[in-house]
């Protein structure tokens, strides 16, 4: 194959949002190290249309670590007797709130896992008593496949923003991730269901999964073409010692890095975190992911007494800091990169808002 044919379509692809099936996995397959340099480049020069140096943070709040799933990759999956189970209540969450509102935060995450404890009527009673107090503030919710009855529900409470990973579009390798009783069919109605409400819907994919392919991640990039994601998460796999993928290898930086600057080709506005994951694999990976594009950082609100109990692989980082903490180191860390943090909602800029955006710049 000619050097520059994968360096033809990453251009065309920065161009113009869109490539096949066949020529995500062409370039996949054909990469070399100039092509990722080459993606980094672009990559940032893209995401600087739309968002300037700037990278929007959520206040990330795990209230809870039952769940009645078995996904085989997952640390906090129902057949793990080590876990120490927890859940915050509503007065915990809130107070988690305001100490993330004092420090800059506009963004709340609720994650946890599907724990039935959590009843429709427990959380649109959470997420009406946040934005009763934080008004200025963004809902976003993480916790799961529900009805779409459920998922009106939370956004008539006031929820704006939905995250469900995908974890991998390719229906065999996500059978391969899961138990029968999680398809993928129904995975994928969750996501049009959020998207037809009007939420604004987050996604995403583990990179270097057992049994993932280049053809698998090929369809990942081609899934976010095609669905056009308001969020795109995405992060290296990394084994947990009590699942069934405890000996597995774990994902690479240098392949989610690559991956991550190809969502910001498909997708210019896309909000991307720099995930954990990637500063746990690499003690530079969070920076290391803006430099390639990423946007978005999801420091922990949690309380600290229960961060070490919400653990969904081995060695995350950050278990420990204070909330304060943690956005102060970040702040530095950003500024390393020549980034900053905004104190804002974050919600993805359309291409109208990035042409008034660069007028303004010039």
């Amino acid at each position: 194959m000619p050097a520059s044919k994968v360096a033809d379509l990453l251009r065309q692809l920065q161009k113009t949002h869109h490539l096949s099936l066949g020529e995500y996995e062409l370039i996949l397959s054909n990469r070399t190290k100039e092509d990722e340099e080459l993606a980094k480049n672009l990559a940032k020069e893209c995401t600087e249309v739309y968002y300037g140096n700037g990278v929007y943070t959520r206040g990330l709040i795990e209230f809870t670590n039952y769940c009645k799933n078995g996904c085989h990759y997952c640390g906090i999956q129902r057949e793990n007797q080590e876990v120490e189970r927890y859940r915050l209540t509503k007065e915990e969450i809130l107070d988690c709130c305001r100490e993330g509102h004092q420090l800059g935060f506009r963004t709340f995450v609720l994650q946890g896992g599907e724990d039935p404890y959590f009843t429709d009527e427990r959380i649109v009673e959470i997420v009406k008593a946040i934005k009763e107090e934080f008004p200025d503030c963004a809902i976003t919710l993480s916790i799961g496949e529900k009805s779409k009855e459920t998922y009106e529900k939370y956004f008539r409470a006031g929820a704006d923003r939905y995250l469900l990973r995908h974890e991998t579009a390719d229906e065999a390798h996500y059978q391969k991730l899961h138990p029968k009783e999680l398809s993928f069919q129904n995975r994928m109605r969750c996501l049009q269901d959020l998207k037809d409400i009007g939420f604004q819907v987050g996604c995403g994919f583990m990179v270097g999964s057992p049994g993932q392919s280049n053809q698998s991640l090929a369809k990942d990039l081609y899934f976010i073409q095609e669905f056009k994601p308001d969020m795109c998460g995405i992060g290296p796999f990394i084994p947990q010692h009590s699942t069934i993928f405890a000996k597995e290898k774990q994902g690479s930086l240098e392949d989610t890095l690559f991956l991550l600057s190809m969502l910001r080709f498909i997708q210019p506005n896309l909000l991307i975190p720099a995930t954990t994951a990637l500063g746990t694999i690499d003690k530079r990976g969070r920076e290391l992911g803006i430099l390639a594009g990423a946007n978005v950082l999801m420091p922990n609100l949690s309380p600290t007494a229960v961060r070490k109990k919400y653990l969904l692989y081995d060695n995350k980082i950050c278990t420990g800091d204070e909330a304060a903490q943690c956005r102060a180191c970040l702040s530095r860390r950003m500024e390393s990169v020549g980034a900053k943090l905004l104190v804002d909602r974050g919600d993805a800029k359309k291409a109208k808002e990035a042409k008034e955006a660069r007028y303004e710049k010039a």
